[in-house]
């Protein structure tokens, strides 16, 4: 497993478009790159290859209502060439969000 921590963030807030290119914005890259480190930290093996499946618990510091759909690109991406080789690898993605005040995060297993 793979802990981020800090409120999973919206592609909402991290892309954005000029004309039909799309790409990200200074905050996105920040938070991309912590969570290349927090990922390369924690996993200690090769990025795994072949098919596989991805589960993602995304734990909230508040109760707003969320689209739970926006919140797994900037995950998956980062963790491309870390955990697994691409993010093409994934055949299956099963998201869940929680509450979790005090600690806000995201969880990501492979399954």
């Amino acid at each position: 497993m793979i802990t981020l921590p800090g409120n999973p963030k919206s592609t909402q807030n991290i892309y954005r478009f000029a004309g039909r290119i799309m790409y990200m914005n200074k905050v996105g890259k920040e938070l991309k790159e912590s969570y290349q480190w927090e990922a390369k930290s924690q996993w200690k093996k090769e990025p795994t290859k072949g098919d596989i499946g991805v589960r993602i618990h995304l734990f909230f510091g508040d109760k707003r209502k969320r689209d739970i759909d926006n919140f797994n690109k900037l995950i998956l991406d980062s963790l491309s060439g870390i955990v697994w080789e691409d993010d093409v690898q994934i055949q299956s993605l099963f998201i869940s969000k929680h509450y979790d005040k005090e600690n806000p995060r995201a969880e990501v297993v492979i399954i």
